[in-house]
């Protein structure tokens, strides 16, 4: 079944005036206030469309804009590190060598998703079954064409074409990259020595693009391909989509319910916040395989950090309620602590 993926671009890849951040007091509901302040971002594109409505929302309550480029996850941990942004966003947390360099970065999961395997596929239907070691083994060359027995067996009743399969991934720094390196090194012993985790890797094979929208379109061109994308990205163009196994052999909708399932996973976070979501235990049924916090990354020291501490209140807090027309699943209460007692640290 042919894609039809470029009718419509849904979030295209520019600096945007995004976010807004108010100077003043405010919890979660962030009060009306006089504008003036402004901040300005970088990174994650993944949470590109639930930043645009809380754009809209807080700029009306607060008269403030913050400028905001969805440059990719690994950009916005470089612009960071540097202190050319007054924050970032990531889908993938700091590694340790990461942090280092950001010395003073604090990390604040703020939005949660999920990502997607989108193919162009002539003939087959929508919803094709997959397991993690079978798509490791087509981004490593090793199952070559559609009509693989290894794809056959997880789609009886299925006629599947001969296609060759090309492989499309993310060529610049992706939390999406993070989100399916992450995955497949936990599903496939031969991917975690082979490739491994990274927001940007040497994939075996395949051809690259920038974004979402890069991704999608190097899908859309030929037949055959398969690559992966954010879910908002995914639903908003009616885009083919993969269900993937989860631990316990069944294949969940991704969706805010199968995200949420994987969240619940989580009990307690670690001191930096980060967590991995990707192949939870099969003792949450139904949970998403590759479900992924967005972490805003915020230096501990800021001249705005009353600001930063107004606009994170926001996100989390009445921000959220944005999200599950967007696919971005309800931030579970064990983050939302500890996300207020991170933004508290912000001086």
């Amino acid at each position: 079944m042919l894609l039809q993926m470029m009718r419509r671009v849904a979030f295209p890849v520019v600096v945007v005036a995004l976010l807004a951040a108010g100077c003043g007091g405010g919890g979660g509901g962030g009060g009306e206030k006089s504008g003036g302040e402004t901040l300005s971002g970088a990174g994650s594109s993944l949470v590109f469309p639930l930043a645009s409505k809380w754009s809209e929302d807080y700029k009306q309550r607060t008269g403030v804009t913050v400028n905001y480029n969805p440059i990719g996850s690994g950009g916005g941990i470089a612009e960071i590190t540097a202190r050319d942004v007054d924050f970032g966003a990531s889908d993938a947390p700091l590694t340790p060598d990461q942090a280092q360099a950001a010395e003073g970065v604090l990390q604040i999961p703020w939005a949660l998703a999920g990502t997607l395997f989108s193919y162009n596929l002539n003939g087959a239907p929508n919803k094709l079954k997959l397991t993690g070691p079978v798509i490791a083994d087509l981004y490593l060359g090793k199952i070559k064409n559609w009509n693989d027995p290894a794809i056959a067996k997880l789609n009886p009743g299925v006629s599947l074409p001969a296609s060759k399969v090309t492989p499309v991934f993310r060529s610049d720094g992706s939390g999406d990259t993070y989100a399916i390196t992450d995955y497949l090194s936990k599903v496939s012993p031969e991917w975690k020595k082979k490739v491994g985790v990274s927001t940007q890797v040497n994939f075996p094979t395949g051809t690259g693009g920038k974004g979402n929208t890069g991704v999608a379109g190097g899908i859309s061109r030929t037949d055959g391909t398969i690559g992966y994308l954010a879910i908002s990205y995914v639903f908003e163009n009616h885009l083919n989509y993969a269900l993937i196994q989860d631990a316990a052999g069944k294949f969940p909708v991704p969706g805010i319910e199968s995200i949420s399932a994987a969240a619940r996973t989580v009990k307690k976070l670690p001191a930096d916040n980060a967590v991995s979501l990707t192949d939870p235990p099969a003792s949450e049924p139904g949970a998403y395989p590759i479900a992924t916090f967005t972490y805003a990354l915020v230096p501990e020291k800021s001249p705005k950090a009353e600001a930063l501490r107004d606009f994170l209140t926001y996100a989390i807090g009445d921000g959220q309620r944005f999200g599950r027309a967007l696919q971005f699943a309800p931030l579970p209460n064990v983050v939302l602590e500890a996300d207020r007692a991170t933004i508290a640290r912000i001086k």
